[in-house]
């Protein structure tokens, strides 16, 4: 990978699953230490994720990211928040229109669906789906059943999901009404993922609002991805690098490839493009 002639990185973009956590949904030593490392150097790393801001404190302090001028992004970009101090310096949500709307959508088209209000996953499917329990269990967000007649007025959600097994969720995708690209944006996060959130929101869009408060220019700036979700902040970035186990559009939008998530991919960046720079 070519490292000629680029601005010193000032921050570092990084998606958690499937690009910083490993299969096991661990930090593996080598990239604890190569961000440790960056962090010392003064570089900024912000966690990019699909995952609520519940999903991402676990991580966070882990590696130590936790003062009042540290900041990550939350579904999917739908909420940029200071860590330290809890405030959401962005915050893009869909209403209660909007929650009945899908799931009488993901009812017709045979998928589970699934919506977050930031504190809560609330699901509409008497038979839960394996992937809703797994997804509450990893993001650390309590999980509801709730019928949608009974779902409150006046809720807001940063993300709502369809949620299903790949061919299923593929199958459903296909079949979306006309229309539905023009209320929402959709993307896939994973095989078995369809995200929804407001079309203002997207990790591309809000880590250039993040940057720009922070008066960090897009050419200092390094993100890391593997799916769909993470195109739009590759795209924004002046180094972007896809991991070596992303789909192929990830590969085709990123202008570098490391290694996967199972051979320390973002350790492997971060020492080629920060470290050794």
């Amino acid at each position: 990978m070519d490292t000629a002639r680029r601005r010193p990185i000032e921050l570092i973009a990084i998606d958690m699953d499937g690009t910083l956590l490993d299969p096991g949904h661990k930090i593996t030593p080598r990239v604890k230490d190569a961000i440790h490392t960056a962090i010392a150097r003064g570089v900024r790393v912000v966690l990019a994720s699909g995952r609520p801001v519940a999903g991402l404190l676990p991580y966070l302090a882990e590696l130590g990211i936790a003062g009042n001028d540290e900041y990550c992004i939350a579904f999917n970009g739908a909420v940029v928040q200071n860590i330290g101090t809890g405030e959401r310096v962005v915050e893009f949500t869909l209403g209660i229109e909007d929650y009945r709307y899908c799931a009488a959508i993901a009812s017709e088209l045979g998928v589970h669906f699934q919506g977050l209000d930031g504190e809560r996953m609330y699901t509409p499917d008497l038979d839960i789906s394996p992937y809703t329990v797994a997804d509450s269990f990893l993001t650390h967000t309590p999980l509801s059943y709730r019928a949608v007649a009974d779902m409150p007025e006046g809720m807001r959600f940063p993300k709502m999901m369809m949620i299903d097994q790949p061919a299923i969720l593929d199958a459903a995708i296909a079949r979306l009404p006309t229309g539905f690209a023009e209320r929402f944006t959709s993307l896939k996060s994973s095989a078995s993922f369809l995200d929804i959130f407001d079309g203002r929101a997207g990790k591309g869009p809000s880590l250039k609002r993040l940057a720009d408060r922070l008066g960090i220019d897009r050419e200092s700036i390094m993100a890391l991805g593997d799916h769909e979700n993470d195109i739009a902040m590759l795209e924004f970035a002046g180094t972007s690098v896809a991991m070596g186990n992303a789909i192929p559009a990830v590969k085709q939008a990123a202008r570098y490839e490391t290694a996967t998530n199972a051979e320390d991919g973002v350790a492997r960046a971060i020492e080629m493009f920060v470290l050794q720079s």
